[in-house]
């Protein structure tokens, strides 16, 4: 199909890439995207119910962060704050950031101090975070 004759009547090849089909398929593909890209996003606002699913087993001694719900954070049944957050978590684990930490929070705590304390678990090198619901509340 790609072939010119020559002067002396043989085929001979053609060496340049035909590019039209692979442009075809990108604005399809483009269309697609452009199209799916908004039904993506979600902008709904929704008061999440508790989590109906069994309760995973707990270690013989499970390292609790709590939230409370006048903001202040405690460590087991300790007092501490975000900056004594770091060596306060490394005396009670050993240095062991492979531990699993319990985060508890209120349910009037706001989204941004729950990350803030989520933040500063990970800056202490703690990524295996376990947030804690309440237990056997099957809904409201």
């Amino acid at each position: 199909m790609a072939a010119r004759l020559s002067h002396d009547d043989e085929l001979s090849e053609n060496h340049e890439i035909n590019v039209t089909p692979f442009i075809d398929v990108m604005l399809v593909l483009l269309i697609i995207f452009m199209v799916a890209a908004p039904l993506s996003t979600v902008d709904v606002k929704v008061d999440l119910p508790a989590a109906t699913a069994q309760p995973a087993p707990r270690p013989d001694k499970p390292v609790y962060f709590t939230i409370a719900a006048d903001r202040s954070l405690s460590l087991g049944n300790d007092p501490v704050t975000l900056a004594g957050l770091e060596p306060a978590l490394a005396r009670l684990t050993g240095g062991d950031t492979e531990q699993r930490i319990f985060l508890r929070a209120d349910k009037s705590v706001d989204y941004d101090t729950l990350m803030q304390a989520m933040n500063a678990l990970r800056a202490a090198g703690y990524v295996k975070i376990a947030l804690v619901g309440a237990e056997g509340t099957g809904g409201r």
